[in-house]
């Protein structure tokens, strides 16, 4: 495996390489612009991260956060799950050449359409469970898994081909090791990060538990007036089924929803024989 301390960026210049476009997006400590590499005229992302410049700020990324992200990137090649092409270093940033996907978030599809069949839905939780089984069968949590997070290849199609984006919060789980942080989006964590209690691959799990509601109904099961309430109704599991939202959801839907959003860390994991089959096959996935 590959130590984050052994982690090398290209010192050149970024634009002698790239030619850099218009800004994709942005997040507090990154800013994602399209770009075309010279060589090829092939079209990526440039994710710019912004360098911590003193261990006193308090703004930007320090390198051990860079890297990490970085090593795990290095590490993974699957449909669903974005690719690391190349990375520079500068004074002030680390630029990821990413990629690129280009049909826009889930989150801005499933807004479109407010929420979606069953059929739709079923597509969409294979593909993000694909993927994160990959991630876990190499012990990698992404602990950033929600809607802004997974990216459509294209839009226009009937079932579009998803890309989970976004590894700044990922970690390596290694065993014997305990890992522990209070990060991630409220609405999505699960309730071992809220209470601040050992965390494993089963978070992201709890996550999609989470992903499979809001897209089945157009509504979020914990999500309260305010982070505080929030975060009370995740550490409760308070939620419930409104027949308002779930009166055309197959029992099976629901039953796969509940098998995830258990407070037990031994929630189901794609590391056990469902990934195979067995769970997600019972919902017609």
């Amino acid at each position: 495996m590959r130590s984050p301390n052994m982690e090398t960026f290209k010192q050149q210049k970024v634009e002698d390489f790239y030619d850099i476009g218009e800004e994709l997006g942005s997040g507090q400590f990154a800013i994602v612009k399209k770009c075309r590499e010279k060589s090829t005229g092939l079209e990526y992302a440039a994710k710019f991260i912004k360098k911590r410049q003193s261990r006193a700020s308090r703004r930007g990324l320090c390198r051990e956060e860079i890297e990490r992200e970085v090593s795990i990137l290095r590490q993974v090649l699957h449909p669903n799950v974005i690719t690391l092409h190349d990375v520079f270093e500068n004074r002030t940033d680390v630029v990821l050449i990413l990629e690129l996907v280009s049909g826009g978030e889930l989150f801005d599809f499933l807004a479109q359409k407010e929420s979606l069949s069953e059929e739709e839905a079923t597509s969409f939780i294979k593909q993000i469970l694909e993927g994160v089984n990959y991630l876990h069968a190499r012990k990698i949590a992404h602990f950033d898994l929600k809607p802004e997070n997974i990216m459509l290849l294209d839009k226009n199609i009937p079932i579009p081909h998803i890309k989970l984006i976004d590894f700044g919060l990922a970690h390596e789980i290694e065993d014997g090791v305990e890992f522990k942080n209070i990060f991630g989006t409220p609405e999505f964590v699960a309730p071992e990060i809220v209470n601040y209690e050992p965390l494993g691959l089963e978070a992201d799990m709890w996550s999609i538990g989470v992903i499979t509601y809001i897209l089945l109904s157009g509504a979020s099961p914990f999500l309260g007036d305010t982070k505080q309430e929030t975060l009370t109704n995740i550490t409760a599991v308070s939620y419930n089924f409104d027949e308002e939202f779930f009166s055309q959801t197959s029992e099976l839907a629901k039953d796969f929803i509940r098998k995830l959003l258990v407070k037990d860390t031994r929630r189901w994991t794609t590391s056990k024989p469902w990934s195979a089959g067995s769970l997600w096959s019972t919902w017609r996935i």
